[in-house]
């Protein structure tokens, strides 16, 4: 039986791989100061910022300890992320910053809301009253508490900024709710220093600006949540504990203390705790959390079975051949969250825009102060203050820097739960663009191993006796077709007697006697070489070979029995999954090393576009190089070493993850299951997740391209209408809610085969 475990999860972490959570990011210029923090430390090849999940994945030489002081050297903080430990911490630290961030929205709006409610009726004092001064002044002190507890993190983060020399969201967010303080106070306590007209307080403006944006950083963190869900529930796949073999006795242990060459055991209903092979007993797994295919496959002893895989029935003992982070779901993680974390080309566009996004802004609100302070009606300070605090809050560009990473993550992670490994966001970005599939035959369109298809019986003969008498002759061959042959007749439980003088003919077939009579099983120069009638069987074989099946003669005693045909079958579903790919606007081609008739019959019965066949392993990659020289965007489907130049030559690379560890290593996906189903779902799935990145992206740029205008007043002159500080800042607030709830709108994606 083929591995169920491709050895290459077990290699593909040669260079260190560092996963840190990040705090204090509020941005996307942000991660512009992270990443540039964590590449200039000695030793790191590549850094890759989400700011979706907080989280950096630093890949080198360089140890956790030096990063996390770099890092806190930027002016954030950071802590090494691994294991399932350090997950369940990272989920209960982000419960509790969600707790905090709705605490200090409670606290905002427990000043503010009455506060804006008061000034809607009339019911606040006048700020030249005699006790309305010592009213407002009371309002000024409570309200810098409420700035110190609700947006002391963003005062904090906006001075960090300012000592790099750089601009971020809490820059605006500081500017804006402090600028209203400041002048709010200068107000109350020197009133002649400001015009008559612009004597108003905007303490509740701070106050709700906060309030909402806190909010909406809540609801924010609470659906970024939902969307991380993928490698938590990965994790929550591996039990906690396993009952191993020792000194004759089992005993319940962590998973984690499980060493090598350990014996576990496994009950029914159980999951499998690490990898290994099974040594006693029998049983059904449900292995659909590493192939996506729901259906329990029977394993035996000697087969390999999967940590996170539930044992449904029968219990068995098996020897640990992985444990800890070399297990296939610790390597199946890493790859998920070392997906997740990398940037497509669009995420790289957008980040570089965004660092320039800020510093613009600033200039904007500067602008439009001043545009407002020559120009404007009486009172102009006002109108100024209120405009120029009004552009920096709805300018955060929260949902732009998570309108790329918050999609790819819920798309590789959508992939994941069908089986499909992404290896990085460009390879996800890219297989939306495809336009051509290629296939190889022997083991991604067809099965890859001969099995037996059809049996033809002579008169006087039946297909269980014709199998019969063909397995017993075979049972002495070690030849691949013979295999086939036998193994047939085991599933029928068909009794095959020993023979005696068993000769092998190379180039005609093999022959031998049993009690008595002479068995021949072989090719047509076989049977002519010992004068069999072969009754009007050669034109049965001669249609057998234009279907793709190999013909073999069986005689018994001097006379033809019948015909057993062996072949590389179909896949089941290999049919329906080009027509799913064909349906989606993609050409579908196939390019085999296979001769010309063998091709072309299977390539008939799945229906390809177009098929070429004899084509060598370098011949292949040449294929490839062909077509995207025409203008073709091309993926290559394989699972051989002679698949693997290709794989890698293609725009992007499938690799069945029941083929070689070359061919897995070359590709950008690798499938998990054997089924061609896993290319047509990692295709939808792509072209759904980078539909959801322009959604994203179009939302972003629009909010901010209509509101800073609204914001400034251009509207003004036509309605009389400004936009009110705290509207922008719910605004601004509900746009990175808005971005995140889209994307976890892929998480709803069902496969057509799922039903």
């Amino acid at each position: 039986m083929p591995s169920i475990i491709p050895d290459c999860l077990f290699t593909m972490s040669d260079r260190s791989v560092i996963h840190l959570s990040v705090s204090g990011m509020s941005c996307a210029g942000c991660v512009s100061s992270v990443e540039e923090a964590l590449g200039s430390v000695a030793g790191v090849d590549q850094v890759s910022v989400n700011f979706a999940e907080h989280t950096a994945q630093v890949t080198g030489e360089a140890t956790a300890t030096v990063l996390i002081q770099a890092v806190a050297d930027a002016g954030y903080e950071a802590a090494e992320l691994g294991g399932v430990q350090a997950e369940e911490e990272q989920e209960a630290t982000e419960f509790t910053l969600y707790r905090n961030l709705l605490r200090k929205a409670a606290v905002a709006a427990s000043l503010g809301l009455p506060l804006m409610v008061g000034g809607w009726f009339g019911w606040l004092p006048e700020l030249q009253a005699g006790e309305g001064g010592w009213f407002w002044l009371m309002t000024g002190i409570l309200t810098l508490g409420v700035l110190i507890y609700s947006g002391g993190h963003f005062f904090t983060g906006a001075w960090r900024s300012l000592l790099r020399h750089k601009a971020s969201m809490d820059t605006l967010i500081a500017l804006g709710t402090g600028s209203a303080w400041l002048f709010s106070m200068t107000v109350v306590l020197f009133p002649q220093s400001v015009p008559v007209l612009s004597r108003h307080a905007y303490f509740e403006a701070a106050a709700v600006i906060l309030a909402l944006i806190s909010l909406g950083g809540a609801l924010e963190m609470r659906a970024r949540g939902r969307t991380s869900a993928t490698i938590r529930r990965l994790v929550g796949l591996q039990p906690k504990t396993a009952r191993v073999v020792r000194d004759g006795r089992e005993v319940d242990i962590p998973v984690g203390e499980v060493g090598l060459d350990e014996t576990v055991r496994v009950r029914p209903g159980e999951k499998i705790p690490v990898d290994g092979t099974i040594v006693e007993g029998q049983s059904s797994i449900d292995e659909s959390m590493l192939t996506g295919e729901p259906i329990p496959v029977a394993r035996y002893v000697g087969d390999e079975v999967v940590g996170g895989t539930i044992n449904r029935s029968g219990s068995f003992l098996f020897r640990t051949r992985h444990i800890g982070k070399d297990t296939v779901l610790a390597r199946i993680i890493e790859m998920v969250r070392q997906a997740q974390n990398s940037k497509p080309a669009i995420g790289r566009l957008v980040d570089r825009v965004s660092a320039v996004f800020v510093p613009s802004v600033l200039v904007i609100s500067v602008l439009t102060f001043l545009a407002w302070f020559n120009f404007g009606p009486d009172p102009r300070v006002s109108y100024a203050l209120v405009t120029a605090i009004t552009v920096l809050v709805i300018a955060c560009p929260c949902a732009l820097g998570l309108a790329t990473p918050i999609s790819i993550m819920v798309g590789v992670g959508k992939a994941a739960e069908y089986g499909i490994l992404i290896r990085n966001g460009e390879a996800l970005q890219r297989a939306g663009q495809l336009t051509m599939v290629v296939l190889d035959k022997t083991g991604t369109v067809t099965e890859g191993h001969p099995l037996v298809t059809k049996i033809v019986a002579l008169p006087g003969w039946d297909e269980s006796g014709v199998l019969r008498m063909a397995a017993s002759v075979e049972a002495g061959s070690e030849h691949p077709l013979a295999e086939a042959v036998v193994n047939a007749a085991n599933k029928r439980n068909l009794e095959i007697p020993a023979v005696s003088d068993f000769q092998a003919r190379p180039g005609s077939g093999v022959l031998a006697n049993l009690d008595g009579r002479q068995i021949l099983f072989g090719n047509r120069r076989l049977m002519e070489d010992y004068g069999i009638d072969l009754q009007g069987l050669p034109e049965q074989a001669t249609r057998l070979a234009a279907e793709a099946h190999t013909p073999m003669y069986l005689a018994v005693g001097g006379e033809a029995a019948g015909i057993v045909a062996v072949s590389d079958p179909v896949k089941a579903d290999s049919r329906a999954a080009v027509r799913r790919m064909q349906e989606s606007g993609l050409k579908v081609m196939m390019v085999t090393g296979d001769d010309e008739l063998t091709a072309r019959a299977v390539a008939a019965e799945v229906a390809v576009d177009e098929v070429f066949a004899g084509v060598m392993p370098a011949g292949k990659a040449d294929k490839i190089a062909e077509l995207q020289q025409r203008g073709w965007v091309v993926a290559m489907v394989g699972d051989g070493i002679n698949d693997a130049p290709a794989l890698a030559r293609a725009d992007v690379g499938f690799a069945i993850g029941t083929g070689t560890d070359v061919a897995i290593e070359s590709a950008d996906v690798a499938l998990m299951g054997d089924s061609l189903d896993g290319v047509a779902d990692a295709i939808a799935i792509s072209r759904a997740t980078v539909r959801n990145i322009w959604q994203n992206l179009f939302g972003a740029f629009i909010y901010n391209s209509l509101g800073i205008p609204v914001a400034a007043g251009v509207l003004y002159p036509l309605t009389g209408v400004l936009l009110n500080p705290m509207i922008a800042g719910a605004a601004m607030a509900l746009s990175s809610v808005t971005v995140v709830s889209n994307a976890n709108r892929l998480r709803s994606y069902r496969s057509p085969e799922s039903g």
